[in-house]
């Protein structure tokens, strides 16, 4: 166990449950994800292994066959699996998108759909909001679903939306009511369950994007795609305000993920600044060297706390939207922060592929983009804390 574990080991609650996390992902070595990496492949092996081991299935209530555990235990798998050097990213949605079946949807749709997921014959990893024109204006979307015979067609065109190809369900939002009909704006848009093994093919086609980050995202186009009417979740028109229970659910495990990610480089500089010798000794003797590593720390810990109140305020079915967004600017500021001081600490071997600094350095800048950009939570923050005018 390393130093800031051992740190961490009394006092944490949750212990037990990091532990486990970390024996399981102690069989997937940074040899394992960097092969995964380095071919542009999907760590279907790893995902497996979470997912029979139940980690995915834990905010699952028990009579569905999950754990029945909060989000604040969820959060922690979330960052054990990329403290230990892993990307949650190929399984975060599992978590997070459940968020607005569990809360919204209705009792048959649970019996339906929650213990299958829990079993681990169903993957639900993929959630359709962002489409090309709006982009985080998500009351802008255009992406239409229209009431005929029973069945709702679907229309538009959907982007960067995740593990499509990975998942055999989807939840998508999409707009019942034309905007021009409405009052507010986010009035009219319902949210919907897409069996993808229905769907693509059928009405529904998958364009992949390559990117920076080996995280498998797509272009979704929609041309009259039949979905079932009793696969609606909740009411006709109420899609947004469902939509922010499992926003504001995504970005707390974010948060998390950052954390785990910040307290992997932080350790990894650590290390290295001890073991590395120059000019006769160590460089982490030299204040140049472990002032950095010190504040990277210390910022990392402060967006900790607040990830927990986040968690805490969601589990106490609380108002948590600015807990959310504050833990995940917070979060993706630390790590990218912990990033720059783990890669300048090892110089030249930090670019190096066999030390996976630069692997996790690519993976942990995109949250200063997604899922919610830094400026539209310092958009949130001026309006919604501090009154002032809005400024979109």
């Amino acid at each position: 166990m390393n130093f800031m574990l051992r740190q961490l080991a009394a006092a944490d609650e949750h212990q037990e449950i990091r532990e486990a996390v970390r024996a399981l992902c102690r069989a997937f070595p940074d040899e394992y994800f960097r092969q995964i990496d380095e071919q542009r492949e999907y760590p279907q092996a790893f995902v497996d292994a979470l997912m029979a081991a139940g980690w995915l299935s834990a905010m699952i209530p028990e009579e569905y066959g999950g754990a029945g555990l909060g989000l604040t235990a969820a959060s922690v798998i979330m960052e054990e699996i990329n403290r230990s050097g892993a990307n949650s990213a190929a399984v975060h949605g599992q978590m997070y998108n459940m968020g607005t079946l569990l809360r919204n949807g209705s009792r048959a749709q649970k019996e339906r759909y929650l213990p299958e997921i829990a079993a681990g014959r169903l993957r639900i990893q993929s959630m359709a909001v962002t489409e090309p024109s709006s982009g985080t204006d998500t009351t802008q979307i255009r992406t239409s679903a229209v009431k005929k015979d029973g069945r709702y067609v679907v229309n538009g065109q959907k982007v960067w939306t995740s593990r499509v190809r990975h998942s055999d369900l989807m939840v998508l939002l999409a707009r019942t009511t034309p905007l021009r009909e409405l009052a507010r704006k986010s009035d009219g848009m319902s949210v919907f369950i897409v069996d993808l093994r229905q769907a693509v093919g059928k009405g529904l086609t998958v364009r992949p994007i390559a990117n920076m980050v080996n995280h498998e995202t797509n272009e979704l186009f929609f041309d009259n795609l039949e979905i079932p009417q009793e696969n609606l979740i909740g009411e006709e028109g109420k899609g947004f305000r469902y939509l922010l229970d499992g926003l504001n659910a995504e970005r707390t495990l974010i948060a998390a993920e950052c954390i785990g990610d910040g307290y992997w480089f932080i350790e990894r500089a650590r290390r290295y600044a001890s073991e590395r010798i120059v000019f006769d000794r160590p460089i982490g003797q030299n204040q140049g060297v472990q002032f950095p590593i010190a504040e990277a720390y210390i910022e990392l810990e402060a967006a900790n706390l607040m990830r927990f109140q986040a968690c805490a305020l969601f589990d106490a079915e609380q108002p948590c939207g600015a807990q959310a967004n504050m833990a995940k600017y917070l979060a993706a500021k630390a790590s990218w922060e912990a990033a720059n001081v783990c890669l300048q600490t090892h110089g030249g071997f930090g670019f190096a592929t066999e030390y996976d600094i630069e692997r996790k350095f690519r993976e942990t800048r995109l949250y200063q983009v997604a899922p919610i950009s830094t400026n539209l939570i310092f958009s949130y923050v001026a309006e919604h804390l501090l009154g002032l005018p809005r400024s979109f």
